[in-house]
């Protein structure tokens, strides 16, 4: 994870005035010593994700009112492709922008700035706008998986970027803009704290064990049993050990790769049955549309080698035991450690009773 030096911050970078009002930037955490990301100019963007109780079987599968359904206009005013398939867009209100304000740090260390550029995209898995990734084919999934490790290749390729961070937030709960099924993808010129945490955690069991950490994990998992939901010949679905959502699971390739521009034609294949398969699973636990956040991990874009990388992705649902019962991170889970009252194992048990053989 980058670290951060508590001096040496004279010279121009101490007199820099930067308004932090109008330009992303990030800001440190001495006392963690982790990066916020802030994003001033996002508050001006649309919202149409809380517009329920409408069921995703009462809704249109056009809405002239999207603004990302196909030949629509956009808030920015750019009309949207007549697509028939996926769909991929910069996105009007990014959170990101390719030009960056100079780094800032004062004398003491304790307010320290940096510019932090990127590239913010949308991408709609469908011109339907009733679909989601549980009510999709496996052939149109792949379709957005193609677009994934298109898109990861791209941007990753570019000098400036040193991650791509491909994300699905589904349903207004989870903070989604708008119900059309889409996923963002954000390219970062740093590596943001999730990854950065896991990178140098992969980095240190590579170098004491000469091994993947999660090809371990993995191997361990499968042979235990107890939190394995499901999987096919080339990814595995799991409960995590130490997860901390209800439903938490991990979808793990079980080959070792860093990045999906690496996936085979069957492992896309079965990267779109595994994702049917799960989110159909999750909805059928609520009998209704279940909300989550989820998003994958690979290998950082920073032009230097990660053998230690291994592709994996993480759901996070909130939803505990009724679509008015959830959990939310409050409390000692806040200021002390997340804490859980489901057991992994139940829950995977639970998962694995609702998912299709």
């Amino acid at each position: 994870m980058e670290q951060v030096k508590w001096h040496d911050f004279g010279g121009k970078n101490s007199i820099v005035m930067v308004d932090l009002n109008a330009h992303p930037h990030r800001r440190f955490n001495p006392l963690t010593r982790e990066w916020v990301l802030v994003s001033p100019h996002r508050t001006d963007r649309p919202w149409q994700g809380h517009v329920e109780p409408v069921p995703a079987e009462a809704q249109p599968a056009h809405d002239p009112a999207c603004y990302m359904c196909p030949g629509n206009a956009r808030a920015s005013g750019a009309r949207n492709l007549d697509y028939h398939a996926t769909f991929v867009f910069e996105n009007d209100f990014p959170a990101l922008r390719s030009e960056t304000e100079p780094d800032k740090a004062d004398p003491n260390g304790l307010f320290i700035t940096r510019g932090e550029s990127g590239i913010c995209r949308v991408l709609c898995f469908s011109p339907r706008h009733n679909a989601a990734i549980s009510s999709m084919a496996v052939t149109e999934i792949r379709q957005i998986v193609d677009v994934w490790a298109e898109q990861y290749a791209e941007l990753g390729a570019q000098p400036s970027v040193a991650y791509v961070q491909i994300f699905e937030n589904r349903g207004a709960l989870m903070g989604a803009s708008n119900p059309h099924p889409h996923c963002q993808i954000w390219a970062t010129s740093s590596v943001p704290n999730e990854p950065a945490k896991e990178s140098a955690a992969q980095q240190d069991y590579l170098a004491a064990h000469q091994r993947c950490l999660l090809c371990t994990y993995l191997e361990q998992e499968r042979h235990r049993g107890e939190r394995l939901i499901f999987e096919n010949n080339d990814f595995s679905v799991l409960v995590p050990f130490w997860a901390v959502w209800p439903f938490e699971t991990m979808v793990i390739a079980r080959r070792h790769m860093g990045t999906m521009a690496l996936l085979a034609a069957n492992e896309r294949d079965a990267l779109a049955d595994v994702m049917r398969r799960l989110t159909v699973g999750y909805d059928r636990i609520f009998n209704s549309p279940f909300p989550y956040s989820m998003g994958f991990h690979q290998s950082p874009t920073n032009e230097q080698p990660h053998p230690e990388w291994h592709l994996h992705a993480h759901y996070y649902p909130p939803l505990l035991r009724s679509p008015t019962i959830r959990k939310f991170m409050v409390g000692f889970e806040l200021l002390g450690t997340p804490q859980r009252d489901m057991t992994a194992e139940s829950a995977a048990e639970r998962l694995r009773k609702n998912i299709d053989s």
